[in-house]
C-alpha cells in the first residue's frame, strides 16, 4: 500500500480532477467514501444536486475564515493531497474498507486527529478499484495550521500496519534516506512525452553517475553541463563557497524554460554537503593520475572491492556504510569505462545500488578512501582491460551479495531489495561476458602433462577443496589461466597458495572461476620490470606530463533522456 503525499494551492482544481474523467478517461464511478462530517459533504458523485463549486466552499469554510483574518492573504499551500494504492495483486476493498484507510491516515498525519473536533476538513474520494485520494485543507477550526512535519513518514508507517491487519502484500518500511519519488503529475508528463523516466529520476542517475567520477565540486558541475543539464549554483554571501544547487533536465519543457530539482531533493546524499564529504581531499585531487601500467587502475580496483567484502564483516557499522557508498561509485565507473553488450546490465546494477549505498547509519567516508579512489581512477583508465574487467565484475558480484546480507540483517529492508535487484543485474552482466571468456580458455587448455602437474600443484595447496575445484566445468580454463601466469613469471604453487589466503573458499560455488578470476588479476611481472626499466630510462629525459581534469570517459554518459519504443 503506496501513501504519496503533496501540497497545492487550488482546493476547487483538485475536486475537478478527482471528479472528472481522468487525463486518459480512466476514472470511474468517483464518489466520497470518507470525509470529516460524511453528513456535511456534499458529494457530486452520488447527488446530482451536488456540485464541485459546493463541495469546495465547504471544504474551504476555515480557509476562507482565515483568509479574511490575514487581509485577504490566503494561507499558502493549504490543500494536502495523498493517493492511497494498494500493490498489484492485492485483493479488492470495499468502500468500508477504504473509508478506514482514510481515517488512519488523517489521524496519522496529523490532518485530523482522533477525537480532535477542530481537525481538518477532509474528503476520500474513490473513483478506481486500487486506489483512493484524501485531500484536505489544512487550516483548522481554530485557526491553526496541522502539525504535518513527517507526514509522507508517517502515512507509510500507518499503511505498513494496515497491510498487515487487511492481508495486503507487505510493502519495505523505509528509514527516510529514500529519494523523493516522482509525483503523478511527473509521471503523467513523462508519458505524454514518451519518456522512459521522469526528468527527476533522469537528474538523479546523471549525477549520480557524474559524482561518482569527478574529483571536484566544480568538476561535477561542469561536466553535468557538458551534458545538456543546467545547473544553478547557490553561493553563500559571506564565504562566496558554493552552498547548495539545483538542476534542470533539457527539453523538459515546450517551452524552453528550466524546472528546477534541488541536489538534496534528487537524493539525500546528491545534495551539496554530501558531496563534499565524499569528494577527494585537495592534495587527492590535484595528484597526478598517470600511471606507467595502464592495467594498474583495474588491479587497484579489484583488490579494493575485494577487500570491501572483509570490511562488511568487520563489525564497524560507519566504516562499513562509507565502503558501500564508495563501492556505488565503482560500479558506477565500472559501467562507464567497461565496454560490450553487457553495459547495459552494469548500467542497470549501479543505478539500483544507489538505493544500498545510503541507511540510516552515517558512513565514514575517510575509511573508504582507498576504495573511492580506486573506483575514480576507473573513469581515467584508457586500457581495455580484457579479462580484467570481468574479474572486476566478479569481485563487485560478492560485494553486492554481501550488501544485500548487511542490509538485511541491520534491518535496512529497502535497501537490502536494491542490492538483490543490482545482484541479478551484475550476474546478468558476468555471464554475457564471462561465459565466452571461459569457454575461448577451456578451449585452449594446455596438454594433459602441464594440466596434471597444476593438478599436483592444486592438492598439495589447497587439499580440503581440490575435488571440488577439479570438479567445477571451468578447471579447464582454470588450467589455461595458470600456463599463462607461469609463462608471465608466476610460480603456479605459490600464486595458488597466495590466492587462497585471501578469502576461504568453502562459500564459493564456483571455485574453479574463483581462482581463475584471482589469477587473472595478477600482474605480469616479467612486463613490470621491463616497464619498470624503461621509466628510469624516460624519465631523465622526459618532463612528466599533467593529466587531463576530466574523464574522458565522461563523454560516453547518455545525453539524452530514454524514449520509450
Amino acid at each position: 500500500m503506496v501513501p504519496d503525499v503533496s501540497t497545492g494551492s487550488s482546493t476547487l482544481g483538485l475536486i475537478n480532477y478527482l471528479f472528472g474523467k481522468g487525463r486518459r478517461d480512466e476514472h470511474t464511478d468517483p464518489h466520497i467514501v470518507a470525509a470529516w462530517d460524511m453528513a456535511g459533504a456534499p458529494d457530486p458523485g452520488r447527488d446530482p444536486e451536488a456540485t464541485y463549486t459546493q463541495l469546495a466552499r465547504r471544504l474551504d469554510h476555515h480557509v476562507d475564515l482565515r483568509t479574511r483574518e490575514l487581509g485577504g492573504k490566503q494561507p499558502p499551500q493549504h490543500v494536502w493531497h495523498c493517493p492511497v494504492r494498494t500493490a498489484p495483486g492485492d485483493r479488492y476493498l470495499t468502500d468500508a474498507e477504504w473509508a478506514e484507510v482514510a481515517r488512519r491516515v488523517v489521524a496519522a498525519t496529523g490532518i485530523a486527529p482522533e477525537g480532535d473536533d477542530k481537525a481538518c476538513r477532509w474528503i476520500a474520494v474513490r473513483h478506481a478499484d486500487d486506489h483512493i485520494h484524501i485531500m484536505a485543507t489544512t487550516v483548522r477550526a481554530d485557526g491553526r495550521r496541522p502539525r504535518t512535519n513527517r507526514d509522507g513518514w508517517r502515512a507509510q508507517l500507518e499503511c505498513r500496519k494496515i497491510e498487515a491487519e487487511f492481508g495486503l502484500r507487505r510493502l519495505k518500511s523505509g528509514d527516510l534516506t529514500a529519494p523523493r519519488a516522482p509525483t503523478g503529475a511527473e509521471r503523467a508528463k513523462a508519458e505524454r512525452q514518451g519518456r522512459e523516466e521522469t526528468a527527476r529520476e533522469w537528474l538523479r542517475e546523471q549525477a549520480y553517475a557524474v559524482a561518482a567520477a569527478v574529483r571536484s565540486i566544480d568538476e561535477y558541475f561542469t561536466v553535468l553541463r557538458s551534458l545538456g543539464i543546467q545547473v544553478k549554483p547557490r553561493i553563500g554571501p559571506e564565504t562566496g563557497e558554493v552552498t547548495g544547487y539545483s538542476l534542470s533536465a533539457p527539453d523538459d519543457t515546450a517551452q524552453g524554460e528550466p524546472i528546477w530539482y534541488g541536489g538534496s531533493k534528487l537524493a539525500p546524499d546528491l545534495s551539496c554537503n554530501r558531496l563534499c564529504e565524499r569528494l577527494p581531499t585537495q592534495d587527492l585531487a590535484d595528484r597526478p593520475q598517470q600511471t606507467t601500467d595502464p592495467a594498474e587502475p583495474w588491479h587497484r580496483a579489484e583488490s579494493a572491492i575485494r577487500d570491501a567484502q572483509a570490511v562488511l564483516d568487520s563489525g564497524d557499522n560507519a566504516v562499513a556504510q562509507g565502503h558501500l557508498d564508495a563501492f556505488g561509485d565503482a560500479l558506477h565507473n565500472l559501467a562507464l569505462t567497461t565496454k560490450g553488450e553487457h553495459r547495459t546490465e552494469l548500467q542497470a546494477a549501479a543505478r539500483k545500488f544507489n538505493r544500498a549505498r545510503r541507511s540510516a547509519i552515517r558512513a565514514d567516508h575517510q575509511a573508504a578512501t582507498a576504495l573511492r579512489e580506486a573506483a575514480k581512477e576507473l573513469a581515467y583508465a584508457t586500457h581495455d582491460p580484457g579479462g580484467l574487467a570481468i574479474a572486476l565484475i566478479f569481485a563487485a558480484l560478492h560485494v553486492t551479495r554481501a550488501a544485500a546480507k548487511w542490509h538485511e540483517q541491520r534491518g535496512h529492508e529497502p535497501q537490502a531489495a536494491a542490492a538483490e535487484e543490482a545482484f541479478r543485474h551484475l550476474q546478468a552482466g558476468y555471464q554475457q561476458t564471462a561465459q565466452p571468456v571461459l569457454a575461448d580458455l577451456t578451449r585452449r587448455a594446455p596438454r594433459a602433462a602441464t594440466a596434471s602437474r597444476f593438478e599436483q600443484d592444486l592438492r598439495a595447496v589447497l587439499p580440503d577443496h581440490a575435488d571440488r575445484v577439479l570438479a567445477d566445468p571451468a578447471w579447464p580454463a582454470l588450467t589455461t589461466t595458470l600456463a599463462r601466469a607461469e609463462t608471465a613469471g608466476h610460480n603456479p604453487r605459490r600464486l595458488l597458495a597466495e590466492i587462497a589466503a585471501r578469502r576461504e573458499l568453502d562459500s564459493a560455488e564456483r571455485p574453479a572461476e574463483v581462482l581463475n578470476w584471482r589469477i587473472t588479476v595478477q600482474p605480469n611481472t616479467r612486463a613490470q620490470a621491463a616497464r619498470s626499466r624503461s621509466t628510469l630510462i624516460t624519465t631523465r629525459v622526459t618532463p612528466t606530463p599533467q593529466p587531463t581534469s576530466t574523464p574522458t570517459t565522461m563523454s560516453e554518459l547518455p545525453t539524452e533522456r530514454g524514449r520509450r519504443r
